[in-house]
Protein backbone atom coordinates (compact mmCIF):
# COMPACT_ATOMS: atom_id res chain seq x y z
CA UNK A 1 0.00 0.00 0.00
CA UNK A 2 1.30 3.61 -1.00
CA UNK A 3 2.18 5.68 1.98
CA UNK A 4 4.11 9.19 2.53
CA UNK A 5 6.92 9.68 1.06
CA UNK A 6 6.37 7.20 -1.67
CA UNK A 7 6.27 8.34 -5.19
CA UNK A 8 2.75 8.39 -7.14
CA UNK A 9 2.26 5.27 -8.89
CA UNK A 10 2.15 6.21 -13.01
CA UNK A 11 -1.14 5.12 -15.08
CA UNK A 12 -3.38 6.85 -17.02
CA UNK A 13 -6.93 8.47 -15.89
CA UNK A 14 -9.36 9.52 -18.26
CA UNK A 15 -11.11 13.36 -17.96
CA UNK A 16 -14.35 13.53 -19.92
CA UNK A 17 -14.59 17.82 -20.57
CA UNK A 18 -17.26 19.87 -21.94
CA UNK A 19 -17.27 22.82 -24.30
CA UNK A 20 -18.46 25.48 -21.89
CA UNK A 21 -22.01 27.13 -23.20
CA UNK A 22 -22.28 24.48 -26.12
CA UNK A 23 -22.97 21.29 -24.09
CA UNK A 24 -20.91 19.37 -26.24
CA UNK A 25 -18.40 16.74 -25.38
CA UNK A 26 -14.98 16.43 -25.85
CA UNK A 27 -12.84 13.26 -24.79
CA UNK A 28 -12.46 10.92 -23.34
CA UNK A 29 -9.07 12.33 -22.83
CA UNK A 30 -5.94 10.61 -21.58
CA UNK A 31 -4.34 11.78 -18.31
CA UNK A 32 -0.99 10.49 -17.79
CA UNK A 33 -0.33 10.65 -13.89
CA UNK A 34 3.32 11.10 -13.41
CA UNK A 35 3.39 13.69 -16.82
CA UNK A 36 0.18 15.83 -15.06
CA UNK A 37 1.60 15.96 -11.51
CA UNK A 38 5.07 16.76 -12.00
CA UNK A 39 6.37 20.21 -10.46
CA UNK A 40 2.71 20.73 -8.68
CA UNK A 41 1.03 20.23 -5.59
CA UNK A 42 -2.11 18.13 -6.34
CA UNK A 43 -4.72 17.31 -3.60
CA UNK A 44 -6.20 14.27 -4.20
CA UNK A 45 -9.36 12.56 -3.08
CA UNK A 46 -10.44 9.33 -3.79
CA UNK A 47 -13.85 7.83 -3.54
CA UNK A 48 -15.96 4.86 -4.02
CA UNK A 49 -18.30 5.53 -6.63
CA UNK A 50 -20.01 8.69 -8.28
CA UNK A 51 -23.68 9.94 -7.60
CA UNK A 52 -23.36 7.53 -4.78
CA UNK A 53 -24.48 9.07 -1.11
CA UNK A 54 -22.00 10.33 0.87
CA UNK A 55 -19.30 10.94 -2.07
CA UNK A 56 -22.30 13.55 -3.72
CA UNK A 57 -23.80 14.65 -0.36
CA UNK A 58 -20.68 15.39 0.99
CA UNK A 59 -16.92 14.50 -0.53
CA UNK A 60 -17.35 16.44 -3.83
CA UNK A 61 -19.20 19.54 -2.52
CA UNK A 62 -16.79 20.08 0.10
CA UNK A 63 -13.82 20.18 -2.14
CA UNK A 64 -15.62 22.37 -4.61
CA UNK A 65 -16.25 24.84 -2.05
CA UNK A 66 -13.25 25.10 -0.34
CA UNK A 67 -11.33 25.42 -3.86
CA UNK A 68 -10.26 28.78 -3.39
CA UNK A 69 -8.78 28.19 -0.25
CA UNK A 70 -6.83 25.36 -1.11
CA UNK A 71 -5.58 27.36 -3.78
CA UNK A 72 -4.65 30.19 -1.50
CA UNK A 73 -2.82 27.40 0.66
CA UNK A 74 -0.73 26.22 -2.67
CA UNK A 75 -2.56 23.54 -4.18
CA UNK A 76 -2.39 23.79 -7.78
CA UNK A 77 -5.14 21.87 -8.62
CA UNK A 78 -8.09 19.82 -7.03
CA UNK A 79 -8.11 15.82 -8.08
CA UNK A 80 -11.63 13.49 -7.89
CA UNK A 81 -10.38 9.65 -9.07
CA UNK A 82 -12.89 7.19 -8.59
CA UNK A 83 -13.53 3.79 -10.23
CA UNK A 84 -15.79 4.83 -13.28
CA UNK A 85 -15.96 5.19 -16.59
CA UNK A 86 -15.13 8.90 -17.74
CA UNK A 87 -18.72 9.40 -19.31
CA UNK A 88 -19.84 8.79 -15.91
CA UNK A 89 -17.37 11.16 -14.38
CA UNK A 90 -18.09 13.73 -16.94
CA UNK A 91 -22.28 13.52 -15.88
CA UNK A 92 -21.38 13.71 -12.13
CA UNK A 93 -18.93 16.73 -13.16
CA UNK A 94 -21.81 18.41 -14.51
CA UNK A 95 -24.17 17.49 -11.09
CA UNK A 96 -21.51 18.79 -9.34
CA UNK A 97 -20.71 22.14 -10.89
CA UNK A 98 -17.01 21.09 -10.40
CA UNK A 99 -15.85 23.15 -13.78
CA UNK A 100 -12.46 24.76 -12.88
CA UNK A 101 -12.07 23.52 -9.52
CA UNK A 102 -11.89 19.91 -9.22
CA UNK A 103 -10.66 17.81 -11.90
CA UNK A 104 -12.87 14.57 -12.02
CA UNK A 105 -11.03 11.44 -13.30
CA UNK A 106 -12.02 8.02 -14.28
CA UNK A 107 -10.01 5.14 -13.12
CA UNK A 108 -12.52 3.14 -15.35
CA UNK A 109 -10.08 -0.61 -15.15
CA UNK A 110 -8.75 0.49 -11.56
CA UNK A 111 -4.83 0.50 -12.49
CA UNK A 112 -4.36 3.57 -10.65
CA UNK A 113 -5.76 2.35 -7.30
CA UNK A 114 -4.64 -1.13 -7.55
CA UNK A 115 -1.33 0.34 -7.83
CA UNK A 116 -2.16 2.54 -4.67
CA UNK A 117 -3.16 -0.61 -2.59
CA UNK A 118 -6.30 1.39 -1.69
CA UNK A 119 -8.94 -0.75 -3.47
CA UNK A 120 -11.77 -1.92 -1.50
CA UNK A 121 -13.92 -4.93 -2.44
CA UNK A 122 -17.80 -4.07 -2.85
CA UNK A 123 -18.21 -7.14 -5.14
CA UNK A 124 -20.70 -8.53 -2.02
CA UNK A 125 -22.94 -4.94 -3.05
CA UNK A 126 -23.05 -5.12 -6.69
CA UNK A 127 -20.74 -2.64 -7.08
CA UNK A 128 -16.89 -4.95 -8.20
CA UNK A 129 -13.76 -3.48 -7.23
CA UNK A 130 -13.80 -0.22 -5.92
CA UNK A 131 -11.23 2.74 -4.87
CA UNK A 132 -11.08 3.03 -0.78
CA UNK A 133 -11.68 6.39 0.13
CA UNK A 134 -8.83 8.51 0.67
CA UNK A 135 -7.04 11.86 0.06
CA UNK A 136 -3.49 12.69 -0.20
CA UNK A 137 -1.57 15.95 -0.64
CA UNK A 138 1.01 15.08 -3.73
CA UNK A 139 4.38 17.53 -4.35
CA UNK A 140 5.51 17.23 -6.90
CA UNK A 141 5.01 13.60 -7.44
CA UNK A 142 5.74 12.50 -4.17
CA UNK A 143 2.48 11.79 -1.02
CA UNK A 144 2.86 14.26 1.26
CA UNK A 145 0.05 13.27 3.37
CA UNK A 146 -2.11 10.15 3.69
CA UNK A 147 -5.79 9.93 4.80
CA UNK A 148 -7.28 6.73 4.70
CA UNK A 149 -10.95 6.31 5.77
CA UNK A 150 -12.17 3.35 7.89
CA UNK A 151 -15.32 1.15 6.34
CA UNK A 152 -17.86 3.51 6.29
CA UNK A 153 -16.32 6.47 7.73
CA UNK A 154 -15.98 10.37 6.20
CA UNK A 155 -13.46 11.62 9.38
CA UNK A 156 -10.28 12.58 7.27
CA UNK A 157 -10.75 12.83 4.13
CA UNK A 158 -13.10 15.79 3.58
CA UNK A 159 -11.58 18.93 2.14
CA UNK A 160 -11.22 20.88 5.38
CA UNK A 161 -8.45 18.36 6.65
CA UNK A 162 -7.15 18.58 3.30
CA UNK A 163 -7.02 22.44 3.61
CA UNK A 164 -5.47 22.02 7.52
CA UNK A 165 -2.71 19.75 5.82
CA UNK A 166 -1.40 21.75 3.07
CA UNK A 167 -1.31 25.13 5.17
CA UNK A 168 0.59 23.31 7.47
Amino acid sequence: MIKVGDNLPNATLMEYSEVEGEGCSIGPNPVEVHKAIAGKTIALFALPGAFTPTCSAKHVPGYVEHCEALHQAGVDEIWCVSVNDAFVMGAWAREQHTHGKVRMLADGSADFTKATGLTLDLTARGMGLRSNRYSMLIKDGKVATLNIEGPGKFEVSDAQTMLAQAKG
